[in-house]
């Protein structure tokens, strides 16, 4: 969350991807770095380690709701 905030400020799009367990956790940094609205998608619960065919499957059911969040990113 604090990386895409941060490029947020800077002006670029940015989209946060949180994994569920850490949902929470990207919900408070959000609203104490005052961007409670910041883009973020949210992934499956690990990630990592779990294989490259896992990791092609996930990004595939998340690309779409990535680069929609970019598009709309510009308010930020």
């Amino acid at each position: 969350m604090r990386d895409g905030i941060n490029i947020a400020k800077l002006g670029m799009p940015s989209v946060a991807l949180v994994t569920e367990d850490y949902w929470p956790q990207g919900d408070f940094v959000a609203k104490s770095l005052g961007m409670p609205d910041a883009p973020r998608v949210k992934l499956p619960h690990p990630v990592a380690g779990t294989g490259e065919a896992n990791l092609t499957r996930i990004a595939e059911q998340v690309v779409e709701d990535i680069v929609s969040k970019l598009k709309g990113s510009g308010e930020l």
